[in-house]
């Protein structure tokens, strides 16, 4: 088989790129889905791989900046990942990952980003679990919180078509500090989140835009739908919570509150939380929250030194020793400090794959967790205490959407 691997020259090839993995969505790409990638990635960071001159497959990358405990770094948002189903098992995602991870470094993207489809994949190619995402599913009577203060500020309703300046404002000053959560821009806005096409509502309700502002200042914001419903004349319907932002306790607090007060409503449906995420904590009744864990977002760190640079670190220094059986220039001992890294001879403290080193590297997972689960070795339990004080851990990774 005579596979050849290159970026997307036009529209055409980008959509036949897409093609690969709607295959299995049973469709081919929309017009909207191929229009959103051209506007806000365009087709050359698209990859399509084709096999004796017929479509193989393909995949894609947005550019984004990620945050970081400390930091920002640039990443490439990898998605629509696809093999023809008359190619599988050729070999074809391992040469379409490879090649898309060294246009990366080309690129000056120390970091991947991705969903999994299907979680067992990707560590194949140097990806780790970055962070858990937790959904909530909460019966409107049981929805107490545990503080009896009152919500403070006024909410209102925004039209979707003046909701961007306010929403965007709230979600950078939340995203500045949450490590996962990555920048947006204009079109991404325009495009994927303050939309409402057919298909999003699923045959429920429109999507609404509820601003929280407080002293004059917008706060906080809520994007959701409620599907009507009603059993024996009794109100059953449902909020599905898009998306839920708040910049302070208060202002998370209050917001959510006014979701879980919404009339006519049985059930609170949100998902892709942190698992640090207050909900769980200001609930009166945590179990009523009915909680859910799975795995979030993954991480492959294309350029070790680059990216171990971009994030801040506690007291102290770490000497990890790296495998990588992609980038040979990764693999090796790096000592680990505020400073950043950089290579060393001395003996290791740690021995792990550039994976597990991902799943440390948004605090998602401590090194005593990976360590317990054996994804990683310490020459001592010293060692790990060091590990986890340099690596320190503040708020828990959090992608709020697909990507």
């Amino acid at each position: 088989m005579n596979l050849r691997i290159r970026p997307c020259a036009d529209e055409d090839e980008l959509r036949a790129s897409m093609s690969s993995i709607w295959h299995y969505f049973g469709l081919p790409p929309t017009p909207e889905a191929v229009g959103n990638f051209m506007a806000m990635g365009g087709p050359q960071r698209a990859l399509i791989a084709q096999a004796d001159g017929a479509l193989a497959g393909g995949c894609t990358a947005f550019p984004f900046e990620v945050t970081t405990p400390g930091g920002r770094v640039k990443a490439a948002g990898v998605t629509m990942v696809g093999v023809q189903p008359t190619h599988r098992r050729r070999g074809v995602l391992s040469a379409m990952m490879k090649r898309q991870l060294s246009d990366m470094r080309d690129r000056g993207e120390p970091v991947a980003y991705l969903w999994a489809s299907e979680e067992r994949i990707y560590g194949r190619f140097g990806y780790g679990l970055a962070g858990l995402a937790g959904d909530v599913e909460i019966s409107r009577d049981r929805a107490d919180f545990f503080s009896k203060e009152a919500a403070i500020g006024r909410v209102n309703l925004t039209p979707l078509a003046q909701a961007l300046a306010p929403v965007r404002e709230i979600y950078e000053r939340v995203a500045a500090t949450r490590p996962g959560m990555f920048t947006r821009s204009e079109e991404w806005w325009k495009r994927r989140i303050l939309v409402d096409l057919s298909w999003q509502r699923a045959g429920g309700g429109e999507l609404v835009c509820a601003v929280l502002e407080i002293d004059g200042r917008p706060q906080a914001y809520a994007l959701y739908r409620f599907d009507a419903k009603w059993e024996r004349s009794i109100p059953a319907g449902v909020v599905r919570v898009v998306e839920c932002m708040g910049v302070s306790p208060v202002a998370t607090r209050s917001i959510w509150r006014y979701l879980l007060d919404l009339d006519w409503c049985a059930t609170i449906r949100a998902g892709f939380l942190p698992t640090d995420h207050p909900l769980f904590l200001l609930s009166a009744e945590p179990r009523r929250l009915r909680p859910t864990f799975r795995d979030g977002c993954f991480l492959r760190l294309v350029d070790v030194a680059s990216s171990l640079a971009a994030r801040a670190y506690g007291p102290g220094e770490i000497v990890i020793e790296i495998a990588d059986a992609l980038f040979a220039d990764n693999a090796g001992r790096w000592i680990v400090s505020n400073g950043g890294a950089k290579r060393t001879e001395r003996a290791p403290d740690l021995v792990c794959d550039v994976s597990s080193l991902a799943s440390a590297y948004l605090g998602g997972f401590s090194w005593r967790q990976l360590v317990a689960s054996s994804r990683a070795k310490a020459a001592d339990d010293a060692a790990v205490v060091r590990a986890d004080r340099v690596f320190e851990r503040h708020d828990a990774p959090w992608a709020p959407e697909i990507f």
